[in-house]
Parts: structure tokens; sequence; C-alpha cells
């Protein structure tokens, strides 16, 4: 997550899921690929500012569960080789 874009987001209201695709090297030169995950609340604070949170309240675990879905399902879903 080097400030590179992730490979897909997925949005529902204030909640969203972006995947990350990494790929590495082993030492005999072998490409792998494996993913991370990152789950964020967007909110606006006191000023009006946008910010985010890894903090859920107990109203997005719904969105949040159907994104981590849909997260892992296009992942799955994909040709490529991975290490889940």
């Amino acid at each position: 997550m080097n400030g590179n874009k992730p490979s897909e987001k997925f949005s529902a209201g204030a909640i969203s899921v972006a995947v990350w695709e990494n790929t590495r090297k082993d030492e005999s030169g072998e490409e792998s690929v494996s993913y991370s995950v990152k789950l964020e609340r967007s909110y606006k604070d006191e000023k009006g500012d946008w910010q985010r949170t890894q903090t859920l309240r107990l109203n997005d675990l719904p969105k949040a569960q159907l994104l981590l879905g849909k997260a892992f399902e296009s992942v799955v879903m994909s040709d490529k080789d991975t290490s889940l």
C-alpha cells in the first residue's frame, strides 16, 4: 500500500473496502501474488472536513460484511494464482 492505487474498490454509503494486489519474487525469481484489504468509514468532523477511520459503528457492520464479501469474491474469481 505504498502510495499505489488499489486494484479494486467497493463502496456502500460511508463504508469502503480497497483491495491491494502485491506481487513478490522469491529467492528463485518466481513471482507470487498476494492481496491485502483496507476497510474504512468516511465521516465529516466538527469543521465539516472529510475524515477516514477504521472504527465502525454497529450499523456499519452489514455494509462492511457485504463489501468484504465482494472483495473476497473478486480475488477468488480472478484468474491469478493467489496466496490467500
